[in-house]
């Protein structure tokens, strides 16, 4: 039973009003912004024409849909757990307090593949990006220092000419590699100017897209929408899956927790906002994208909006796009690096990962060490692999998560009814049923290999978790001592 021992919320909620090791600096509208920056990044600017042109088709708009309503239950269940217990490490910490150690543990290992793979994706979008920036200055560098190092479908030029076949090839994508670093010292800086900066390129970023979809609608093609969905229910279902992880920016929002100056009031209102906001930008982006141009021609683009603004002509439009576009990936990879980091911090505090973890910078009161880890192991394979294979590893970990998030809501809820909640999430359990069930669905339709890999990282965490981790935990430590 030493497997399921639980952190009470009552001394949750006295760790988080005497630990001051994290400086609190963040507002509501900050949280927002936060959430904004992690999800309006990839999922626009990149894996709507991936999705559309091998899952859903012009149906992309149902995915973008689905993967929205299961995102909002989950938000509401995340409100109500991250009001009761403010602290970092998110689902991680609310999976201590409800389900035990060991399915805590689970969590946290999922989040860290969450974060660590989402910002491999959206770091070799952004390289997709510059790219495209290069392209029209009329620049164009040597796809060796621009392109992965694994090419599965090969690698040709703007003209259509082969520059590699598909497999190894040697290259390293430096763009990816040096923005994940560049945004690590950003981080290990401050809270406080991290926020800011975000602030900033979220607000052009979101200019751009509705610069993209007011002038983009006029050329809108009604029959490039048919076949609507070409790979019927299976399809959607399977593009809802795969896109799911662009919207989990809200669950970064409860990572800065601690650093939040009223958290019971300010997260829920952070986590919703973000939802609704971007939940409507998606939507209008895929419905003008895929009326643009045929749903086919999608396929193998990591940069779809910015490339079909060029083959439509309109050059001034596709500068402004691709400056949000860079913006928007940008803010995404600042954000998720954020929450990767404190995800580490939270569960090193706790013993079950090496104490080094949880150091704090004295002058920036940042976890410097697992920021500059996290910039390492973010940075390094978004040179060498490709944005699909990496698109595809997150998601199945993050839908678990999230179903272990809403199972505790309602076990918090039988075990202490009475318990002061700042933020309910309503309609009774109709939330927390509504996310498991969503996110088994979602779950359902992954690939068989998003299952492989899934068990491969669950197992390698079960092997740190027995042999390193349950025998250093803090918590383990002060039930020996509570028995002496």
């Amino acid at each position: 039973m030493n497997l399921f021992r639980r952190k009470s919320v009552t001394d949750l909620q006295a760790e988080a009003l005497t630990d001051h090791s994290l400086k609190r600096a963040l507002g509501a509208l900050n949280l927002t912004m936060l959430g904004i920056g992690a999800i309006i990044g990839t999922g626009i600017f990149v894996l709507t024409g991936t999705v559309a042109a091998v899952n859903s088709g012009p149906a992309v708009v149902l995915s973008f849909t689905f993967a929205g309503i299961a995102s909002i239950f989950a938000a509401l269940c995340y409100s109500e757990f991250a009001s009761l217990v403010p602290m970092a490490g998110s689902a991680y910490t609310y999976g201590y307090a409800t389900l035990g150690e060991l399915i805590a543990w689970i969590i946290g290992w999922d989040l860290i593949l969450e974060y660590a793979v989402s910002n491999m994706a959206v770091s070799v979008g952004f390289s997709a990006h510059v790219v495209g920036l290069l392209d029209w200055f009329g620049v164009h560098p040597n796809p060796r220092w621009i392109s992965p190092a694994y090419l599965p479908s090969g690698l040709s030029d703007f003209s259509g000419n082969e520059l590699y076949p598909p497999g190894w090839h040697f290259g390293f994508n430096w763009p990816a590699f040096l923005i994940v670093m560049l945004l690590t010292v950003v981080l290990v800086r401050g809270i406080r100017e991290s926020a800011e900066t975000n602030n900033v390129m979220v607000l052009l970023k979101m200019v751009a897209i509705l610069v993209f979809v007011g002038f983009g609608a006029r050329f809108i093609h009604p029959g490039n929408w048919r076949p609507f969905a070409p790979n019927g229910w299976p399809g959607i279902l399977t593009g809802g899956s795969i896109i799911f992880f662009t919207y989990i920016g809200f669950d970064s929002v409860s990572t800065a927790a601690e650093e939040t100056k009223n958290p019971q009031r300010d997260l829920p209102i952070g986590i919703i906002a973000t939802l609704v906001i971007c939940t409507i930008l998606y939507i209008a982006v895929v419905v003008v994208l895929t009326g643009l141009v045929p749903w086919q021609t999608l396929l193998d683009d990591a940069a779809p909006v910015v490339n079909t603004l060029k083959r439509l002509g309109l050059r001034n439009i596709r500068l402004i796009v691709l400056f949000g576009a860079l913006l928007g990936m940008i803010s995404s990879l600042l954000v998720f690096q954020l929450g990767q980091a404190r995800v580490w911090f939270a569960m090193s505090r706790d013993g079950l990962l090496p104490r080094i973890f949880s150091r704090v910078h004295t002058n920036y009161r940042t976890p410097d060490f697992s920021t500059w880890v996290a910039g390492v192991v973010v940075g390094v394979p978004a040179g060498l692999l490709d944005i699909g294979t990496l698109a595809d590893l997150s998601n199945i970990g993050t839908l678990f998560a999230f179903a272990l998030v809403a199972a505790g809501v309602l076990i918090l809820r039988y075990r202490e009814p009475n318990r002061r909640r700042a933020f309910r999430a309503p309609g009774g359990p109709l939330a927390p049923i509504m996310t498991i069930l969503t996110c088994l669905l979602l779950m359902a339709g992954l690939p068989i290999m998003n299952w492989i890999r899934f068990f491969v990282w669950l197992a390698i965490g079960l092997v740190i978790y027995f042999s390193y981790s349950r025998k250093r935990s803090t918590l383990r430590e002060q039930s020996e001592i509570a028995e002496r």
